[in-house]
């Protein structure tokens, strides 16, 4: 195993236990959004959680995968179900690489284009 996860899942809790001490609203504000979408129950907590996975990935938030890993298994995800969304967010990212290389050229042409005008 890479890391320790359920021991990492206990040293975040505690940290974000620390945040809350020294900026309440902060870790309030987040709540208050993530309760907002929890609400909302048109995909069902297994999809939200394995879309919650795929985005965790992309972010590279350990926390947010930590969490999220919990979440998903107790609604019932399998570990099939959640390569499987990982599979997206790696195609994902690798499209969304793609595109901005895209932008960096685009910067590259219009940066040359300056210097060559000036």
């Amino acid at each position: 195993m890479m890391m320790d996860w359920n021991q990492y899942h206990k040293e975040v809790g505690a940290r974000i236990g620390d945040l809350m001490k020294v900026s309440p609203d902060t870790v309030r504000g987040y709540q208050t959004l993530s309760a907002a979408n929890s609400k909302i129950s048109k995909l069902g907590e297994k999809t939200r959680q394995l879309i919650s996975l795929a985005v965790a990935v992309t972010t590279r938030c350990d926390g947010c995968i930590v969490v999220h890993t919990d979440a998903a298994l107790k609604a019932g995800a399998t570990k099939e179900e959640i390569a499987e969304a990982l599979g997206v967010a790696v195609s994902m990212n690798a499209g969304a690489a793609l595109v901005y290389s895209s932008r960096v050229l685009d910067a590259v042409d219009a940066k040359s284009a300056a210097t060559h005008a000036g």
